[in-house]
């Protein structure tokens, strides 16, 4: 009789550490499959209260801290399996529990070797550890983790004796999407369904497959998704996906999946009133979204943090820059900064570019959307944003220095993007930045006559009087390559207007008449009917030139420093030095002339400053 009642005592305590209160562990685990997290927190809770020692539970309570998109406690994940291991680290599923937090925490070596030590416990015959260890690593949604291992792991639970398990199977799915194999995903979900024909959530993931291709496959994942709901109603995530799928696109079915979700998820979804405040602005109900975050913010102790980024958003859609500007201050303050969006900051720029006195701060967090986007055309279309703001609003030198940066980020910049750098810096006079911005042009389209065209007006505004011939060589470039077109009639006023600077430069400088009228006979074979040239040859004909007192200074090398600053070399053998401000400083023989203001000044060898050129050695 008394090894009966113990062993009646025993069958008690092993049902206990299974039930408490009519719930057990496959309840806590079906809460999980519908994306109840506080609900199946509650339910692992319970039973690990009940009995500590009960090593699936702690697991499992683990696991709903750890299973949101968002807001994942792997702090608190982390503390349950340390204490839990301290008591029984021998525990293999538990192990493993503490692997999956270690690669959150990107400890991928300390989570290897829990992972290891699990199936060294557990022989490697145990699905639920392997499971445990394929579904830390094989996540596709996250970053961390490594797919062929979590392949390699559920395959092995999947060839276990016995082995029929839907979710097991769908896990493996994942892991081989993760791994980029899409073939052996789907085949692996199709295979879920044969054990269960109702697992919704295998249904679902096929869609998701189908999803991840691009609209073109609108038609396969939305038959999916309509399986999925058709097979288990009260599965949330296909309702939660169809919501954000159609929120920018038809905001009346976004409205219609999201009540969908919010009844199926009933209270397991906290920011149930923040979403129905998001649905309007989705709406363009731009006033009301403001009054229900107000009303979603008054009636919690600790409000969503989203809240005060959507009246943010709403204000200014409003057109109010003052109380979107106040949102915006208020939700970077009470939002986790790794929450926070490239959108987030490129919006508050934008707010802020409306508000005289912001620009620089504006840039800033500009620059910090762009550090955040992943993407190339992400950071691309940021930059060009704020440059086209600057440019609407004529502040031309701020919108040249923005669309430069997208050549920095840009792989293969476009025409456009180095045109439109170049140009704003041209239009205000930054011509030492133009005829930079003119020189990648040339560099990188060598067969397009306007690329060396703009680099020899910007040359020309900065030796306004040919003296120091900095233009030629780009001119002549222009010309070579503008003569080669087949096609000349689009590209008449480039072709032409390099023709007219060397028609000048001819005549003014090199004194050559026959030479400018050469390039005016050039430039009318072009456009016979162009009045500018046709006068001026009018007046080179009936002219005598007279050579020059010496032979005219011709710009062989020119180089250009990051401040704008212009060095050229003569082919006298000359330096000169050009800085933005103007200033004009050139060393020849070992005499320094500057130019400043419209004063020269002269220096000799030694700094002294001489009133005129010395007289040359050998001459009385």
């Amino acid at each position: 009789m008394k090894k009966l009642k113990f062993t009646l005592v025993l069958i008690g305590a092993i049902l206990m550490a299974a039930v408490v209160d009519g719930q057990s562990i496959e309840d806590g685990k079906r809460f999980l499959y519908y994306d109840k997290y506080i609900s199946a927190k509650n339910v692992f809770q319970n039973l690990v209260n009940a009995n500590p020692a009960n090593e699936e539970a702690v697991y499992w309570l683990g696991q709903s801290l750890l299973a949101p998109d968002e807001d994942k406690d792997i702090a608190g994940a982390e503390a349950i399996y340390a204490k839990a291991l301290a008591a029984n680290q021998n525990s293999a599923i538990l192990n493993a529990g503490l692997g999956h937090v270690e690669l959150l925490l990107g400890k991928t070596q300390e989570a290897r070797n829990h992972f290891e030590t699990a199936l060294s416990l557990s022989k490697g015959k145990s699905i639920e550890v392997l499971d445990a260890i394929g579904v830390a690593n094989g996540d596709f949604d996250s970053k961390f983790g490594d797919a062929s291992y979590a392949v390699e792991k559920l395959q092995q639970a999947t060839g276990l004796k016995g082995f029929k398990d839907a979710r097991v199977m769908t896990d493996l799915g994942d892991a081989y999407r993760k791994a980029g194999d899409g073939g052996n995903a789907q085949r692996s979900y199709e295979a879920a369904l044969g054990f269960d024909s109702r697992y919704a959530r295998a249904k679902y993931r096929l869609g998701r497959i189908y999803q991840s291709q691009g609209d073109s496959q609108k038609d396969i994942f939305l038959r999916y998704y309509d399986e999925a709901m058709a097979l288990d109603p009260n599965y949330t995530k296909v309702y939660w996906t169809l919501y954000q799928y159609y929120y920018e696109t038809d905001v009346t079915k976004s409205a219609l999946y999201l009540d969908k979700y919010l009844a199926a998820k009933g209270s397991d979804e906290p920011q149930s009133c923040f979403l129905h405040a998001q649905m309007k602005f989705a709406q363009g109900l731009f006033a009301e979204t403001i009054a229900a975050a107000d009303n979603c913010i008054s009636s919690s102790a600790n409000p969503y943090p989203n809240l005060y980024g959507l009246k943010a958003y709403a204000a200014y859609k409003l057109g109010d820059s003052i109380a979107a500007k106040s949102g915006f201050d208020l939700y970077f303050q009470k939002q986790k900064p790794e929450k926070i969006g490239p959108k987030d900051y490129d919006t508050y720029a934008k707010v802020l570019l409306k508000l005289p006195g912001n620009e620089e701060l504006a840039g800033k967090y500009v620059d910090k959307a762009v550090e955040l986007d992943s993407t190339e055309a992400g950071k691309v279309n940021l930059l060009k944003s704020m440059a086209s703001n600057y440019e609407k609003a004529g502040q031309f030198a701020q919108a040249a220095d923005w669309y430069k940066k997208v050549l920095a980020i840009k792989k293969t910049p476009t025409k456009t993007d180095i045109f439109n750098a170049g140009y704003n810096y041209f239009k205000i006079g930054k011509f030492p930045q133009a005829s930079e911005m003119f020189d990648v042009y040339t560099q990188k389209f060598p067969d397009d006559i306007y690329g060396y065209y703009m680099m020899g007006r910007s040359y020309w505004g900065i030796d306004t009087t040919m003296a120091y011939g900095l233009a030629n060589n780009a001119f002549a470039k222009a010309i070579q390559v503008g003569e080669a077109y087949p096609d000349k009639s689009k590209i008449i006023a480039q072709l032409v207007g390099s023709y007219k600077y060397m028609i000048g430069y001819s005549a003014n400088i090199d004194k050559n008449k026959d030479q400018a009228l050469v390039f005016a006979d050039k430039a009318l074979a072009v456009d016979p009917a162009d009045a500018e040239v046709l006068a001026n040859k009018d007046i080179l004909s009936k002219a005598t030139l007279r050579p020059p007192v010496k032979t005219p200074i011709k710009s062989d090398k020119i180089t250009i420093a990051p401040d704008g600053t212009i060095t050229t070399v003569g082919n006298d053998g000359s330096v000169t030095v050009i800085v933005p401000g103007g200033k004009i400083t050139t060393v020849k023989d070992g005499i320094t002339t500057i130019i400043e203001n419209g004063k020269v000044t002269m220096l000799d060898k030694n700094g002294k400053v001489i009133n005129q050129p010395p007289t040359p050695p050998g001459r009385p």
